[in-house]
């Protein structure tokens, strides 16, 4: 057997320290053992469902309002409330067709509100719309009634842990706590989400 030189050790140790690397990393991201919320896709799902004791919070993000420029809308707006985030624009073809069931979910929540205090509400994410009176038409020609935030660059994807500011639409249930519950990395009927929300809505 020819003896291994020193490149070839070197070059072996390289890979194996490459290996392990990436394994730590790989274990990192699956799990929500830190303080806040990163996002993770196992196997590439488009539906990943939390139970109460592996969520973990976002930060507080806040962001332009759509509909009236000028003020700021922050998730710390809606504390005690489940928020269903929705990122969507005009331009995707599956943000226009859920739209009237995301507005479904917004009377449903405001239904199961007590006294003038909704439930929750939907948040939507507008995002890749240069031309926000564009979007401000969809909204009203559709007859939206939830906030929405006006971020064309989507930066509000690195407070909501990572998710893929590449997939169009997206939307993240949070808890009364702000805890992702359930992510949907595609296009969502009222039923998908107020399975979701009612039994969020159930918790203590």
């Amino acid at each position: 057997m020819r003896a291994r030189t020193p490149r070839t050790i070197r070059a072996l140790a390289t890979v194996v320290a490459g290996a392990l690397s990436l394994s730590a990393l790989t274990a990192c991201a699956t799990t929500n053992s830190g303080e806040t919320f990163s996002f993770h896709s196992p196997g590439g799902q488009v539906e990943i469902f939390y139970e109460e004791d592996e969520r973990a919070p976002l930060e507080d993000f806040s962001g332009e309002s759509l509909m009236e420029p000028g003020t700021q809308i922050s998730l710390s707006d809606f504390d005690g409330q489940i928020v269903v985030l929705n990122a969507w624009g005009q331009w995707c073809a599956p943000c226009r067709a859920e739209v009237d069931d995301l507005e479904e979910v917004q009377q449903h929540l405001a239904q199961k509100g007590q006294g003038t205090q909704p439930a929750g509400t939907v948040l939507g994410i507008n995002v890749r719309d240069p031309q926000p009176e564009i979007a401000r038409d969809f909204v009203r020609d559709n007859g939206v009634t939830y906030p929405s935030i006006y971020d064309p660059p989507f930066r509000t994807a690195g407070a909501l842990g990572g998710i893929p500011t590449s997939v169009i639409p997206t939307t993240v249930i949070l808890d009364k706590q702000h805890r992702p519950a359930a992510v949907f990395l595609r296009e969502v009927s009222a039923q998908d989400v107020i399975e979701v929300t009612d039994r969020l809505a159930a918790e203590a």
